[in-house]
Formats: structure tokens, sequence, C-alpha cells
């Protein structure tokens, strides 16, 4: 990221909101932490169909703590989502996993480092928002790894640099395609990541979603397109 960000000058290294900075990097690590941990115990797909709720989540707390307009309609897609969620953890008809329970904590802390970002955007730059999250992530993650550390082998390091050449490159795919279209155009894409997790969960791990994860997944997902819509229809009458 440094050379990202001296190209746009000196300035871009410089936050505006040092503390809210730090805090999001908090978050955003232990949401970083236990989504890689949720992944070790729980299925992938399960696990990316729960991750949905995100949008959920901060809706509800662009709602609670930024003040922000919800209608009715968006309430209501609030609850459906709300009622996704329920039909894939089915408290009450089976237990409710550790690694879906941790899943969700995850997500409800990436749900407020989204919040903090949208509070950032207003005085930060993009590229200083990602350099200071690097710093935070790798300085709060070091004495976990360090508490319990073993040295990577080769192909765990290749591993991991694929991880990230796939990560960056989705970040930009990502920036990109909202700077191409509105949200509610790319948010139903999403949707296929999904497909994607219970493809590579399949053939690699012999993972797949039941029928119930599925039909949750499905009404989550709605819900957040609706929500993404609805969003961006305020946004437009706002501009």
């Amino acid at each position: 990221m440094v050379p990202f960000a001296l190209r746009q000058g000196r300035q871009a290294l410089i936050s505006k909101r040092p503390k809210l900075q730090l805090v999001r990097g908090f978050l955003g690590n232990i949401a970083m932490l236990t989504w890689f941990y949720a992944l070790s115990i729980l299925p992938v797909g399960d696990a990316t169909a729960l991750s949905f709720t995100a949008v959920i989540f901060t809706a509800i707390g662009a709602a609670l703590f930024l003040r922000e307009k919800v209608g009715v309609r968006r309430w209501a897609a609030i609850f459906i989502g709300l009622i996704g969620t329920t039909i894939i953890l089915r408290p009450g008809v089976q237990a409710v996993s550790l690694g879906a329970l941790v899943v969700v904590g995850s997500t409800v802390l990436w749900a407020c480092t989204l919040l903090i970002v949208k509070v950032l955007g207003r005085t930060d730059s993009s590229i200083t928002i990602v350099f200071y999250s690097s710093v935070y992530f790798t300085l709060f993650s070091f004495p976990v790894a360090l508490y319990d550390w073993t040295w990577p082998t080769l192909t765990q390091l290749g591993l991991m640099i694929v991880i990230g050449g796939m990560a960056a490159l989705g970040h930009f795919a990502i920036a990109e395609a909202m700077k191409a279209a509105d949200a509610s155009v790319i948010v139903p894409l999403d949707f296929t990541r999904l497909l994607w997790a219970a493809g590579v969960g399949y053939l690699v791990f012999g993972e797949f979603p039941d029928f119930w994860t599925w039909v949750g997944g499905i009404v989550v997902f709605s819900s957040t397109v609706y929500i993404s819509y609805r969003e961006a229809q305020a946004r437009k009458r706002g501009t």
C-alpha cells in the first residue's frame, strides 16, 4: 500500500481522524480473525450464506448510530433478512453450532467497520483508509500469531501469496464495478459467492450446504438486494 499512498502524495499517509482509524483497525482485525477461525470449523458454503447478513447489520447500525433515514420498506427487508438468518441457524430445531455463532459475530463486527468507513470517508481518502487498515491489521494480529507461532512451509507461503493477490484483485474489481454501475446492479451478482463457495467446498473439502442453508441464503440475499436498491434510489434522489 505504501507505493499507492506515496503516489497520491505524503498527505495520503496522514489521517484526519487517527483515533477512529485505530478503532476501525482493532474491530476489523477481530472480525478477520474470527472469520478465519469460523472457516476452520464450519462448511464454506454455510459461512458464506451467513456472511450476507453484513448488509443487514450495516443498515441497522446506520439507522441507529448514523441517524440515516430508513423507511418502512427497508425495515421490512431487514426483518425478512433476519428471518433468513434464523432459517439458516434453525435454533430450537438443531443445536446452533459454534462456527455459525462465530460467523454472525464476525459479520456484526465487519458491519461496524463498514459504518466507521462511512464516517472516515467524509475526511480521509480511500487510499488512506486502506493503508491504515493494513497497518493496524498487521500490528494487532502480530501478538496473536506470536503466541502460537509456527513457521509456514513453502507451500503455505505460496497459498498465502495467492490469497493476498486474489484479495487485492477482488478489492480493485469491486471498486471498478462500483464506478461503472450502481450498487443495486452489483449487489445481486454478489450472490454468486455462495455458488462458488459451495462448489469449492464440495470439490476440495467434500462439503455442501443443506437445503435450508440454500433457502435461508436466498432469503437473506433477497433482503440485501432490496436494501441496496433502496439506498441507491435514496442516493439518486439526494443528488
